[in-house]
């Protein structure tokens, strides 16, 4: 007992309350440098994709440097069908412990709603569901720090169109907002979470506690060469990137355009997925995402890296050790 209180207590003096902390443009810088628990809890079972989240990955995490980690998780397939839509005790407290370890170790993490694929392929039945998911999650999670942040939905798309999307967040939003009406909440455009899906996000504005967050992984023919879920990519491999004037130009041109509606709409940036897979290069990787993460702190965003120990991972989990060209890229060593 006295442990736990001592753990408690730690927690407690690492991160604000939530009501000490409702600015968002606060809350995003605290994110600061963050990286993706990709292929873990989003796949249909942990572990079948390859990844099962340890106690000593935390540390690492903790002691390369970064800031926060982004917890994708496949919550549609741990919950009933059918209305009240529980969610299963079991594999609930795993993510509780996913959580308990980030907060432990002094690392924000944001939990979010991933790989709903029957919410991008039938909105209109499935919103109900998703509502409910969202009351239960946030409901579980209503005392936990400021650290603590939710997702709405990753890269909505498909029939989830940009109309759907935007009808749906203010639902969502009121299921959180019952229980945690000043917690920071994370929320992106249609089009896969694209930049160029900004211009026709509607927020509402009444709700000043949202960061908004994009993915980037342009050039996709080089960050996505050789991976086997995308038609085609076998066709890219060798696909370099130099870091030439104009390759940079590029990214920094899309950045820019997400910055400029940042600013119109005063709300902070987090840049939630970038990534180069392990079938490129790896001095190109390490340029490429040196340069994206640095031009994302340029902007004044806060950044997560896709991802930590699967196909783009940063971190070996067989040798136990750092790629040491991607985190001194991240981490600008």
């Amino acid at each position: 007992m006295q442990y736990a209180i001592a753990i408690l207590s730690t927690v407690a003096l690492a991160f604000p309350s939530i009501a000490a902390d409702p600015d968002a443009h606060a809350a995003n810088k605290r994110l600061g440098r963050g990286v993706n628990l990709g292929n873990a809890l989003e796949a249909p079972k942990e572990g079948a994709w390859g990844v099962t989240l340890q106690t000593d990955y935390f540390k690492a995490i903790k002691a390369a440097g970064f800031d926060s980690v982004r917890l994708p998780v496949k919550w549609s397939a741990h919950a009933l069908a059918e209305p009240p839509y529980t969610i299963d005790p079991k594999f609930a407290g795993r993510v509780d412990w996913v959580v308990d370890q980030a907060l432990q170790n002094k690392l924000n993490i944001v939990v979010n709603v991933h790989h709903y694929n029957e919410m991008d392929a039938d909105p209109d039945t499935h919103l109900l569901r998703l509502v409910a998911l969202w009351g239960q999650i946030a409901d579980r999670y209503k005392d936990r720090p400021a650290g603590v942040y939710f997702e709405l939905f990753n890269e909505p798309h498909d029939k989830f169109t940009e109309a759907k999307w935007n009808a749906a967040i203010p639902k969502l939003l009121a299921a959180v907002r019952k229980s945690n009406p000043t917690r920071p909440v994370i929320v992106g455009p249609g089009q896969w979470n694209a930049i160029r899906g900004l211009g026709r996000l509607e927020l509402p504005k009444d709700d000043r506690n949202l960061i908004v967050t994009v993915h980037s992984y342009e050039p996709f023919e080089f960050t996505h060469q050789g991976a086997s879920w995308v038609k085609g990519s076998d066709r890219w491999k060798g696909r370099k990137w130099a870091g030439t004037d104009a390759e940079k130009a590029d990214v920094r041109k899309r950045f820019e355009q997400a910055a400029a509606w940042a600013t119109t709409h005063d709300r902070p940036i987090f840049l939630g997925e970038f990534g180069a897979y392990s079938a490129a290069d790896t001095d190109s990787r390490a340029r490429w995402t040196r340069f994206v993460a640095r031009e994302a702190e340029r902007l004044g965003w806060s950044w997560a890296y896709w991802e930590f120990a699967a196909g783009f991972g940063a971190y070996d989990p067989r040798a136990e050790a750092w790629r040491e060209p991607l985190k001194a890229a991240l981490l600008d060593r």
